[in-house]
């Protein structure tokens, strides 16, 4: 039955009505409370108008969790429940959950897969392939990056053992696959970034470290101690992560650390911890090669807040810092030194934000199965995917994603281990 759905061809406005209503029969319970969860909403769609896209609301689908197994033409299988006792789990492991705060959400409230998704009409005329043969096996691919040759890096969230780190050259074919040797196991692959000198930084949200590998897959240096998350107090010498997620780098090559997963994160407020105190979500700001410059916290008093930093990214512009502040659907922007600039409120998660090469800001929204062109204001100017699920052009999370020379994207799935690539 997932198989038929995967072979779907959602493109056009019937296909995408028909898909929604195969949807809704296999996951009834689920949807009837998404729909449930949507009677909160006092908006519940809107007509293109004033240069964006019209929006309606749709449902949402089971997520797989990276229990899937996906075909070199991109169908998806997922692995029924009761077989995924005898498969190796993808690795997830974040350490402990969000408890005892706000952030993490209300007890008895509407879970994750109940919400209905913000579906933005597709106008661009983008189409869907995949080109990109990865290495069958479970876990999902939570990011994609791309260096100045056209080579893609992609970090899966494969079991203990399993390769997690690999590249594909321009021809998409797999050159290099980067062993635990190098950079031991993932517990939580997270974001991934390539700077200038083609250098890839990656992100174990679930061990606090940042690395740097060379083009060759060397490893070069590691920021934070694996499996001690904390606070960064340059003044103690005492250089620890907290739930690294995402890496930027400004024009200059200074690199911007997110740290926060917001409802995924532990309290770590006032800990018993000595070294792990504050809790909270942060932006780190080092030289390219590891220095502290600063870092600024999502709790100050006054303007500027946010509570996750799942998204980030660098305006090519001027140098500004996009946050995504996921659970609270807002964009956050900072100066590079750390100022308060704006907060843009979104009808989407803000699960990614990139720039591409002629400097226009997009986002990735996450469960809601989407990339969304932008304007500086947060006004949406268009949508690539067809939304939630695994069928054809469909993300169960849409997330960190590569733009290619022609500024056509390339993204994973954090719950599917397979590639898109969408172009015009």
């Amino acid at each position: 039955m997932a198989q038929a759905l995967s072979r779907l061809e959602a493109g056009s406005p019937m296909e995408k009505r028909f898909f929604a209503g195969l949807t809704f029969v296999l996951a009834a319970a689920a949807t009837t409370t998404a729909f449930a969860q949507a009677d909160r909403l006092a908006l519940q769609s809107e007509p293109a108008r004033n240069g964006s896209p019209g929006w309606s609301l749709g449902p949402s689908f089971p997520d797989p969790t990276g229990f899937t197994i996906v075909e070199a033409d991109g169908t998806v299988t997922v692995i029924p429940r009761q077989q995924r006792a005898a498969a190796t789990a993808p690795a997830v492991d974040a350490g402990p959950p969000c408890s005892h705060s706000p952030i993490c959400g209300r007890r008895g409230g509407f879970a994750r897969g109940a919400l209905a998704r913000v579906d933005w009409d597709q106008t661009m005329g983008y189409q869907f392939s995949y080109p990109y043969a990865v290495p069958k096996g479970v876990g999902g691919i939570p990011s994609v990056a791309m260096d100045s040759k056209g080579n893609l890096w992609v970090f899966k969230r494969s079991p203990a053992g399993v390769t997690q780190l690999m590249k594909f050259d321009a021809a998409h074919k797999l050159v290099l696959e980067v062993p635990e040797s190098v950079i031991g196991h993932q517990d939580k692959a997270h974001g991934m970034a390539v700077d200038a000198q083609d250098n890839v930084w990656i992100a174990d949200n679930g061990q606090a470290t940042v690395m740097k590998l060379s083009p060759e897959g060397k490893l070069l240096m590691t920021l934070g101690t694996k499996g001690k998350r904390g606070d960064w107090v340059e003044a103690k010498g005492q250089r620890l992560l907290w739930q690294p997620v995402m890496m930027a780098f400004a024009p200059g090559g200074d690199l911007y650390i997110a740290e926060g997963h917001a409802n995924e994160s532990p309290n770590d407020v006032d800990s018993d911890d000595p070294a792990n105190k504050e809790g909270v979500a942060r932006i780190l700001h080092l030289t390219k090669d590891g220095k502290f410059v600063g870092q600024w916290f999502g709790n100050e008093v006054g303007q500027g807040k946010f509570d996750s930093t799942h998204g980030l990214a660098i305006d090519p512009r001027n140098g500004d810092v996009w946050i995504g502040d996921r659970e609270q659907y807002r964009i956050v922007v900072y100066t590079g030194d750390g100022r308060f600039v704006k907060t843009l409120q979104m009808k989407n998660l803000v699960c990614a934000l990139n720039f591409d090469h002629q400097g226009n800001p997009w986002m990735a929204s996450g469960q809601d199965g989407q990339f969304l062109k932008l304007n500086r204001d947060g006004k949406v100017l268009g949508a690539v995917g067809n939304g939630m699920g695994i069928g054809r052009g469909q993300f169960t999370e849409a997330s960190y994603w590569a733009f290619d020379p022609k500024d056509n994207l390339i993204a994973g799935d954090t719950s599917v281990g397979r590639v898109t690539v969408m172009t015009k």
